[in-house]
Formats: C-alpha cells, sequence, structure tokens
C-alpha cells in the first residue's frame, strides 16, 4: 500500500514565527452587518441588551438573506484557498475504497449488511438493492421482523430529525402505505398483553435505569442510591430481581464493578452478559456466563463472577457494538478504532474465549498524479490482556492481529493537571516523519457534555494534517463520559467551569511541552462542544491562532431562558435551568455569547450551522458572528465567517464523497488561518 508524504522534505524546517497580531488585516471586502433591532432582556435583577435577538424568529425574511449573504462573503474569504481546498479534498476522496461494505451478519436465516455503491453517497441496507434518495438522508432505527419478511426503519430526508417510519415488505419490495405512528413506546408482557404497562421503579431526577429481560429475572444497570451506603459512589452498578418483584423497592443481588472501573453499558444473550467497562478512560469489555450463581443477597463484584475480558489492541479509543441482533448468538460483534488504527469488526466467542477479525476498513493510500509516494507496511500490533492483574484471555491457535499504523504516527495518552489537579486524558496524535517539536502546528478537539465520548476513532481525512507536520490532540475534559457518570457529573451543571479549564490546561500542555508552536494552536467543537471552545476563546483568546465552531451552542443563556425550544427542559438536567438564581449565575459567567471580550485581537473563526437544524438554532451562530465582529478587533474580526447549509440539519449533508469536500474546506480556512496556505 502506498503512502504520500504531504510535507516537505525532512530537511526543510516549517517556519511558524507569526504572531496572532501579524495575522490582524483588514480583508479587501467587508463582511455583511445585519440590522439591530432594541431588546432588552431581564432576570433576577439584571438587564442587557441583545439587539440580535431578532434572529431567533426563523420566519422573519432578514434572517434568510442575511445568511445568505453570510455564505458569500465566506466564499469570498476563502477563494484563494480554492486550489488548496481542491488538492485536500483529492487526497481524502483518494484514500476512500471505491466501494464499501459491512461484512455480513448472520440472524436466523439471512445475512444482513450495507454498502456504498460505487461513486454513490448514502448507504443501502441490504438483502436486496435500495434506490437510492438525491439530497439529505439520515437513516435512524431499523429492525427486522422474527419472520424476516419485514424491515422496519426510520428516516429524514428534511435534516430537521423528523423521521418517518416505514415498513418494507422485504418479499415484495414494496413500502406498507397504512403504517402509523403516534411517538408512544408502550413496553408490555408479550406473553400477556391484556396485563397493562408495568412501572419499574418510581422516577427520581439524577437516576437512571436500564433494563434488560432473561429467564425470569430483570437485569438493571442503574446508580440509583444504595440503602445503609452500599454504594456511595455516582456511577452505575447492575441489580437482578425476579420478574414478578420488579416494581419492588427493594432490588437484590448488587453487582458492582471492580476498583478503578466503572459500568458504561450491558448487552444480553441467551448463553452471556456483556458489560462494557472503563478504565481510568480506557475502554473494556468482558462477558459473564448465563445462568449467573448468586445465592446471596448481598453484593458482589464483577472480578466474583469469574469474567472473560475481550482481548482489545494496546491502543484502543473506541469500541462500539455492531448490531448483535440474535440472542440466541454465543458471537459478541464490536467494532473496534484508534486514531491510528483503521475501523476492525471483530467477533468473541464468549463460550470458547477466542476471536476473530472479521473486517477492516481499507485505506487506500495510492495517491493518484502525486510524486514522493513512499511505501510501507501496516504495523501488526500486539494484543493488550484488557488487565494487569493476571487475568487470562484465550487467544485463537492463529494468534490473530490487527493492523495499525502505529509505526508512522504516533498516538500517545498523557494526563494534564487541570486547574484544580485534577489528572485531564489528552491523546496526541502526530507523524513521526513530519512533526517538529516547538514548531508544529496543532488542533485540539472537544466536546465534555452529556456523559458522551469523544470520539478518537479513525478517520483518513485526518491525515491530509498529520502528513503536513500538524498535531490532533483529543481533550476528554470533564462532562464528556471519558471516566463515567462521576466524570461527567463533575463537568455539568455547576461544575461546568471545570470543562472548561480542562479544555485550557491541555492547550497549555500542547503549547508548553512542545509539542505545538505557541501562535499555531487551533481548536475545533461540535454542537455542546462549540461551548467549551467558545468560552476558553473569551478567557484565553491568546491560547488559539483559529477555530472551527460545528453547528454551535453559543447563546447558551437565551436558549436556557426560552422553554419553547425543544431541547430546553431536556438541557437543565445538563446546563441547569436559569430561572433559578444560582445557575443563571453560573450560566451566564461562561455563556460564550454573553462574554465576548471587547476590543481586542480574536482567533480566526469558521462557524457551520444548518437551517433545519432542530438541535441548535441556526441564529445562535449568525448572532455570534455578528456579537463577535461588533465587539473585538475591527480587523482581525474580519475572519470571522459562517457558512450555512439551507438543505442539512444537524448532523450536516453527509454523503460519502461530500464530507470529503466539506472537511477539505474547514482544513483550508485554518491553514489560511496560520498563514501556511502553500505547502
Amino acid at each position: 500500500m502506498a503512502f504520500r508524504t504531504l510535507l516537505p522534505h525532512s530537511n526543510t524546517k516549517l517556519t511558524l514565527t507569526r504572531s496572532l497580531s501579524s495575522f490582524c488585516r483588514r480583508p479587501s471586502s467587508p463582511p455583511p452587518s445585519p440590522k439591530k433591532v432594541p431588546f432588552t432582556v431581564s432576570i433576577h435583577g439584571r438587564t442587557w441588551q441583545d439587539p440580535y435577538w431578532w434572529m431567533s424568529n426563523t420566519d422573519d425574511p432578514d434572517l434568510l438573506d442575511h445568511l445568505q449573504r453570510e455564505n458569500i462573503y465566506a466564499d469570498a474569504f476563502m477563494a484563494d484557498t480554492r486550489n488548496l481546498q481542491s488538492a485536500l479534498s483529492s487526497e481524502m476522496k483518494a484514500r476512500l475504497p471505491a466501494t464499501v461494505s459491512t461484512p455480513p451478519e448472520r440472524w436466523g436465516p439471512w445475512l444482513y449488511y450495507q454498502y456504498i455503491p460505487e461513486g454513490k453517497e448514502y448507504p443501502v441496507l441490504c438483502r436486496k438493492l435500495e434506490k437510492e434518495t438525491s439530497g439529505y438522508v439520515h437513516v435512524g432505527t431499523c429492525r427486522v421482523s422474527p419472520d424476516h419478511n419485514y424491515l422496519a426503519y426510520t428516516v429524514d430526508i428534511s435534516g430537521g430529525e423528523r423521521f418517518m417510519l416505514q415498513v418494507k415488505n422485504l418479499s415484495s419490495g414494496l413500502i406498507d402505505p397504512d403504517v402509523e405512528v403516534d411517538g408512544v413506546v408502550y413496553i408490555i408482557d408479550s406473553a400477556n398483553p391484556m396485563d397493562g404497562l408495568r412501572r419499574i421503579c418510581k422516577r427520581t431526577t439524577g437516576v437512571q435505569y436500564f433494563v434488560e429481560h432473561h429467564s425470569g429475572l430483570f437485569y438493571i444497570l442503574t446508580n440509583a442510591p444504595l440503602p445503609d451506603g452500599q454504594w456511595s459512589g455516582e456511577d452505575y452498578y447492575l441489580v437482578r430481581c425476579p420478574a414478578e418483584d420488579i416494581e419492588s423497592a427493594k432490588l437484590q443481588n448488587i453487582i458492582l464493578p471492580d476498583k478503578d472501573m466503572s459500568v458504561c453499558d450491558m448487552d444480553i444473550f441467551n448463553g452471556h452478559l456483556v458489560l462494557f467497562l472503563n478504565k481510568k478512560g480506557l475502554p473494556l469489555l468482558c462477558s459473564l456466563n448465563f445462568p449467573i450463581q448468586i445465592d446471596f443477597k448481598d453484593q458482589v463484584y464483577i472480578q466474583d463472577l469469574k469474567p472473560w475480558y475481550f482481548p482489545l489492541p494496546s491502543n484502543t479509543c473506541s469500541a462500539t457494538p455492531g448490531s448483535n441482533h440474535d440472542f440466541l448468538n454465543t458471537v459478541y460483534r464490536v467494532v473496534l478504532s484508534s486514531p491510528v488504527m483503521p475501523d476492525v469488526i471483530v467477533d468473541y466467542d464468549m463460550s470458547r474465549h477466542t476471536y476473530s477479525i472479521v473486517h477492516q476498513e481499507e485505506v487506500n493510500c495510492d495517491s493518484v498524479g502525486q510524486s514522493q509516494i513512499r511505501y510501507f507496511e501496516l504495523h501488526k500490533n500486539k494484543i493488550q490482556e484488557a488487565q494487569s492483574d493476571k487475568k487470562e484471555c484465550a487467544l485463537n491457535s492463529n494468534s490473530q492481529r490487527w493492523k495499525d499504523f502505529s509505526e508512522v504516527y504516533c498516538c500517545q495518552r498523557e494526563e494534564v493537571i487541570s486547574h484544580d489537579g485534577e489528572r485531564v486524558p489528552l491523546t496526541i496524535v502526530y507523524s513521526r516523519e513530519s512533526w517538529q517539536k516547538g514548531q508544529s502546528p496543532g488542533l485540539l478537539v472537544g466536546y465534555g457534555a452529556y456523559g458522551e465520548d469523544l470520539d478518537k476513532s479513525w478517520c483518513s481525512d485526518r491525515l491530509s494534517l498529520l502528513d503536513r507536520g500538524w498535531v490532533v490532540a483529543f481533550a476528554d475534559v470533564r462532562g464528556g463520559g471519558g471516566g463515567g457518570p462521576s466524570w461527567h457529573k463533575s463537568g455539568c451543571g455547576l461544575n461546568k467551569h471545570n470543562s472548561i479549564f480542562d479544555f485550557v490546561s491541555c492547550g497549555n500542555y500542547l503549547v508548553n511541552e512542545g509539542y505545538v508552536h505557541r501562535d499555531q494552536l487551533g481548536a475545533i467543537g461540535w454542537s455542546a462542544g462549540c461551548l467549551l471552545v467558545g468560552a476558553a476563546m473569551n478567557m484565553y483568546p491568546q491560547l488559539f491562532r483559529a477555530a472551527i465552531l460545528k453547528v454551535p451552542f453559543l447563546d447558551v443563556c437565551n436558549t436556557l431562558l426560552d422553554p419553547s425550544l425543544p431541547l430546553t427542559i431536556l438541557d437543565y438536567e445538563e446546563f441547569g435551568n436559569p430561572q433559578i438564581q444560582l445557575n443563571f449565575d453560573s450560566i451566564f459567567s461562561y455563556s460564550p455569547y454573553d462574554n465576548i471580550p471587547q476590543g481586542i485581537c480574536f482567533p480566526s473563526v469558521m462557524i457551520t450551522a444548518a437551517v433545519n437544524d432542530s438541535r441548535v438554532g441556526v441564529w445562535e451562530g449568525a448572532k455570534w458572528v455578528a456579537k463577535v465582529r461588533d465587539s473585538t478587533c475591527s480587523h482581525c474580526s474580519h475572519a470571522i465567517i459562517m457558512k450555512t447549509s439551507m438543505i442539512g440539519g444537524h448532523f450536516g449533508e453527509g454523503g460519502h464523497y461530500a464530507q470529503c469536500d466539506e472537511t477539505a474546506y474547514e482544513y483550508a480556512f485554518l491553514m489560511k488561518a496560520f498563514g501556511i496556505l502553500n505547502e
């Protein structure tokens, strides 16, 4: 497989010595200037003006006109990067295989799989070829009927996340026109459907229950407090109780995680229970054999039940379950990935304690028409023993190994000391050949919300940065899911400042330790992750040269004060209810829109948004851009641009090849902002 080194020869040094102020110059044309309409916001005795509040009315024709003018300005600003965009996009597309398919998965008598036909944008769900739909397509949930004659699936074709349920007859290929959905999910005993609904436990704020049924027993993953101080932690544990006792207030047979571990999820099969675990921010998986013999009512630990820990590669950052539909199956399918390991699909045989590699994502590194191609072989990685305390993992006789790029790219995990002494995991990726200590540009990635894990999976597009000497780093700040529910709780609500300071600490670490040039650090965030990046830029604008904020949540205070918006009430649990003064004071202190510094040089920023975004209003980015231009240095704030999709939703327009064009646009923006347009 051929590999292209896109940086100049190794004896050519990067020259990245421009300070932030040296890029502070006015472009040839001024940015759009939206109208200002006086509007006063008042709460808890505090009053302030918001002249761009009108943008939250998406029916105002001036908003659409303004967004279109912003698109024109963004394209004009990026005009001198068109050749670079084309080169980047060509590189990314050249790495993609002509066809992409998942390995077939057996369920009953059928094999189910997906594939993207050559030259097409969207996957086809197969047994039978599906006619491709043009425009935006987002397939949500797919379920096949027990007799394998029908496929039920939800699909969004607008980007607004309003999914239609369709049922397809797999024999005739026809869609059932009589399907109706009322939007409510009912759970009943399928053997006695007339018995009605049964409540599991009384609803309690902050307490969650995830329920599975097996052989007359309910297995419940929960974080509910235990009596008599049996469980003082904030993470999840497992309980088991007979089905007839499901409404009982006292759950029995407590199964706790081992020391330094947290339980993240579970999956149940006829003969096995699969647990997704986290140990110091790293994923682990194990299986327990059914029936689980617990003859006492006191708590036990997972290790007491003799789990089999799935062998994982040493650099695994992501472990995602496959579809695993077949309840009777003894094989569990998992997708493993890391920044230096293309996605690998592995089948773990839970009965035999063996594994087999089913498929690994193909990466085409033959860059057509490009010179300086270097050839290499994929490094065959050693198996990571999941534990360090002598737990045994049986392997296949042929001792299979996954393949990765770790001989070409370095992927290392550091712990950064934050403002309060907490250790924050930071994953740092760079090219062993192209990176230059203290001279390389860098991009810091963050999210830190809802207890969600930061995506550190393989992305071949990222090679276009790494091969040019860039460092890409992933900050697992508090508020995310890197350390279990307690890690999430310590970075949400009144603790949200911890997320922001964690991110800043990681940025400073990259600079101070020489991974990134002092004036060449960028940042990127998605959705709620933009709150993190936006707040960090407000507090420490000199730390960042540029940022990309995708479908950004920036007008935090105003959004949470509007309960008519779809997600506001749900977000009270994550960020707090600003109708409560203590919460308001906290939110208002970091809300990116409400804390833009005055009269200073500000990083270059690219905003992406979508008109049909039902999660984060398109107005949030538009308001923020307008206010930054009003507030900060009148020269460098002209390098704030906004690109809005008129057809897509919160998750972009998608598409196998279209995504390469979007990413090339973003990377070209960063290179322009850093003053390194020329290769």
